[in-house]
């Protein structure tokens, strides 16, 4: 699904907007805090969300480039039968890799990018962790994971590393306040 850039050559010098449209933590669009609720204008966001190579997130608004907030990640998945897609409805594609944060929530990278699983998922993902012994992992074997401590826990035999929140940004090139 490919951003419509086709306006910006009839009207190169329209100004960015920023702090208007955010994504928070389920996937929802936020115009100035408020979620928007208007399934077309979601369908049309969703459609023209992109990235420029600065790692900035926009929507694609005829010739204007309307900044993206973003709560977390770029990407927010949910589950969907047995594999994951994104807040825009595009497929996650294959896991390559799991995270888990200090403030305990799960980071999927996925072929589509890196992004924040939503957290009405997070009972179901977590009852599909092992340990290495292949027993169901626990609380403490979450916490021992945060904490540094030997143990390790595994989604469908991906390995789940701790990750500082903080780094997701510089790590996978996104940038979640956008500013001019």
């Amino acid at each position: 699904m490919a951003v419509d850039l086709s306006a910006i050559a009839k009207w190169p010098n329209v100004p960015a907007c920023y702090d208007w449209l955010s994504l928070d933590r389920r996937g929802d669009w936020r115009l100035q805090g408020e979620r928007v609720m208007h399934s077309g204008l979601i369908a049309f966001i969703n459609r023209q969300y992109g990235c420029d190579e600065s790692g900035c997130w926009f929507l694609q608004n005829g010739p204007q480039r309307v900044f993206v907030s973003l709560a977390c990640t770029p990407w927010v998945f949910r589950s969907a039968d047995d594999a994951f897609v994104s807040h825009t409805g595009q497929p996650a594609g294959n896991v390559e890799a799991v995270y888990l944060d200090e403030e305990g929530s799960i980071l999927l990278h996925t072929t589509l990018g890196i992004g924040l699983l939503d957290d009405r998922d997070l009972a179901g993902f977590l009852g599909q962790c092992r340990t290495a012994k292949e027993q169901p992992a626990d609380e403490a074997d979450f916490l021992a994971l945060l904490g540094g401590g030997s143990g390790h826990v595994y989604w469908h035999k991906l390995p789940i590393r701790p990750i500082l929140a903080a780094d997701l940004p510089k790590r996978y090139n996104f940038n979640p306040q956008p500013q001019p």
